[in-house]
C-alpha cells in the first residue's frame, strides 16, 4: 500500500523516490520525539534505549530494506570492540580502520555515476559517531588534567551497554542525516539533564517549530530554484555554447541554489531541540537550543568569506574533525600538515570519487589565500583605510560575486564527482578558478611587499 502512494507522491513532487522517503523519515523524527516526551521522559533509561534503537532500525527499513544490516554489523563490531580491547590505542586504531575500510567498501560496491542516496549515506554519518566513541571511551581513561575541555565533556567514565550504544547509534534525530554528537551528550538526554527545567520536560516546542519553520522555507526555496539549475545542464552542448560570463554566473547561481539541498535538509531537522538533545546550556540568561546546530543560516547568507560559509555549514561534522583528526595530530608539529591531513580525510569520507579529493584540494587553497587577503588587509595602512571607508558596500558586493562564483566552483567536482564530468565544465570555464587562486597564491607575498610597511613585515617574521 505504501509503495503505491510513494510512487504517485514522487511523481507529483517530481523528485526521486528515495529522496521522499528520506524527507519523510526526516519528518517522523517529530512525532518520534513527542512519544518522547509525552510517554516515555520518565520511564526507565532501558525502555528509552529500546525505543530509540527500534525506531532508528524503523527508519533504516523504511528506507533501505534489509541492506539495514550494515549499521546492525558495525554497532555490534564497535561495542566488543570496546568491550574486550578496553581503553587502549589499539582501540582506537581497530575501530578507526574497521569502520572506515567497512565505509570505502561500502562506497566502492556501490558507486554509480550519480549520487544515490543508499545505505552508505546514513552510514557514513554513523562512522563517524562509532569512531568518535571509540576515542571518547579511550579519552575517559587519561588523568582529567591531560584532557581539553572539550574531551573532558565527551570523556566516558565507564564501558557503555549494548543497549546505550544502539540507542545512541539508531537515535531517530541523528541516524539519517546527522548531526554528530557524542555518547555522552545521549547519556546526558536519557538521564533528564538537557532540559532547561531540571527534572522536568523541556519548554523546546517553540525552539524547535521555529527551526522547522526555517528549515522549510529553505525546503521551499531549494524546490523552487533547484529545476532551473540542475546539474547536468553543466553537461550538455547548450551549457559549452553560453558565453563565458553566463557560464560563470550559472556556476555562481547553481552554488547557491544547490547548497539548499543540504541547509533544509539540516535545518528542518529540529527533531534534535525537540527531544531536548539541542539544549545547550544558558548564556547571557537566555536558554540555548543549538548544541547540535548543523548550520548558522544568518552566517551562512551573509558573510562574504570562504571561511565564514564553512564555519556556518555542516558545523558538527566540522567539530568532529576538528576534535578527532586535526588536534590529534598535533604530534606532527605543524597545522598545515594537519590541515591538509583532515581535509584528505574527510574526502575520503564523503566518497572514492575523484572529484571529492579535488574539491577539499581547492578548499585548502582557497582557504589559504583568503588568510593571506585578510593578513594583507590588515596589516597595511591603505588596505585597511579603504576597507574601512564609504565603499564598503561596493566592496561587500564585490566580494560576495568572488565568494559565490569560486563556492560554487569547487562544489562542481563535489556534484558531479567523475574525473571526465567535471573536467569537461572545468575546461569549458578554462580552469578560471584554479588559475586566479594559482596567480593569488603566487603574488601574494609580492603585495604583501609592495603594500606592507617594513616595520610590519619584521614584526610578522618575528612572530
Amino acid at each position: 500500500m505504501a509503495a503505491p502512494l510513494l510512487e504517485q507522491l514522487s511523481e507529483s513532487l517530481g523528485s526521486p523516490e528515495p529522496a521522499i522517503r528520506l524527507l519523510l523519515s526526516i519528518l517522523i523524527g517529530y512525532p518520534f520525539a513527542l512519544v518522547d516526551r509525552w510517554f516515555l521522559f520518565y520511564q526507565p533509561a532501558t525502555v528509552i534505549h529500546l525505543f530509540h534503537t527500534f525506531s532508528g532500525l524503523a527508519l533504516a527499513a523504511f528506507n533501505f530494506g534489509p541492506q539495514l544490516y550494515h549499521s546492525v554489523v558495525c554497532v555490534l563490531v564497535q561495542f566488543l570492540m570496546l568491550r574486550l580491547m578496553g581503553r587502549t590505542v589499539t582501540t582506537v586504531l581497530s575501530s578507526f580502520t574497521f569502520q572506515m575500510l567497512y565505509l570505502l567498501a561500502g562506497y566502492y560496491y556501490t558507486a554509480t555515476e550519480e549520487y544515490d542516496i543508499k545505505w552508505t549515506m546514513p552510514h557514513c554519518v554513523l562512522t563517524l559517531k562509532l569512531i568518535g566513541l571509540s576515542f571518547d571511551y579511550y579519552d575517559g581513561g587519561k588523568e582529567p588534567s591531560k584532557l581539553s575541555s572539550e574531551q573532558k565533556a565527551a570523556a566516558l567514565p565507564s564501558v557503555p551497554s549494548l543497549l546505550e550504544v544502539s540507542g545512541f547509534s539508531y537515535f531517530y534525530g541523528g541516524f539519517l542525516v546527522g548531526p554528530q554528537f557524542t555518547l555522552r551528550s545521549y547519556q546526558r538526554l536519557v538521564a533528564r539533564e538537557l532540559t532547561d527545567c531540571p527534572g522536568k520536560v523541556p519548554n523546546s516546542v517553540i525552539p524547535a517549530m521555529k527551526r522547522f519553520a526555517l528549515g522549510f522555507l529553505c525546503l521551499v526555496i531549494y524546490a523552487i530554484f533547484s529545476p532551473h539549475y540542475p546539474d547536468s545542464y553543466y553537461l550538455t552542448d547548450e551549457y559549452e555554447a553560453q558565453p563565458f560570463w553566463y557560464r560563470c554566473v550559472f556556476i555562481l547561481l547553481w552554488g547557491k541554489v544547490i547548497l539548499y539541498k543540504y541547509v533544509s535538509c539540516w535545518v528542518i531537522e529540529g527533531v534534535c531541540i525537540l527531544s531536548g538533545l539541542g539544549y545547550n546550556g544558558l548564556v547571557d540568561g537566555k536558554h540555548q537550543w543549538d548544541a547540535c546546530a548543523n548550520m548558522k543560516v544568518w552566517l551562512f547568507e551573509t558573510t562574504p568569506l570562504f571561511g565564514g560559509t564553512i564555519a556556518s555549514f555542516n558545523i558538527n561534522t566540522n567539530a568532529w574533525a576538528a576534535r578527532h583528526v586535526f588536534k590529534r595530530l598535533k604530534f606532527l608539529g605543524n597545522k598545515t600538515l594537519s590541515h591538509v591531513a583532515t581535509l584528505f580525510f574527510l574526502s575520503i569520507w564523503h566518497g572514492l570519487h575523484s572529484g571529492y579529493i579535488l574539491c577539499f584540494s581547492m578548499e585548502f587553497f582557497i582557504i589559504t589565500v583568503e588568510r593571506q587577503a585578510q593578513a594583507l588587509v590588515r596589516d597595511s595602512p591603505t588596505l585597511t583605510k579603504l576597507a574601512n571607508s564609504a565603499l564598503y558596500p561596493l566592496i561587500y558586493v564585490v566580494q560576495q560575486f568572488i565568494h559565490w562564483l569560486f563556492m560554487g566552483y569547487p562544489l562542481v567536482a563535489f556534484c558531479i564527482f567523475s574525473y571526465d564530468r567535471w573536467l569537461k565544465v572545468y575546461s569549458s570555464v578554462y580552469f578560471c578558478g584554479h588559475l586566479f587562486f594559482l596567480v593569488a597564491f603566487l603574488i601574494m607575498p609580492y603585495l604583501r611587499k609592495a603594500l606592507v610597511p617594513k616595520k610590519e613585515q619584521r614584526e610578522k617574521k618575528q612572530d
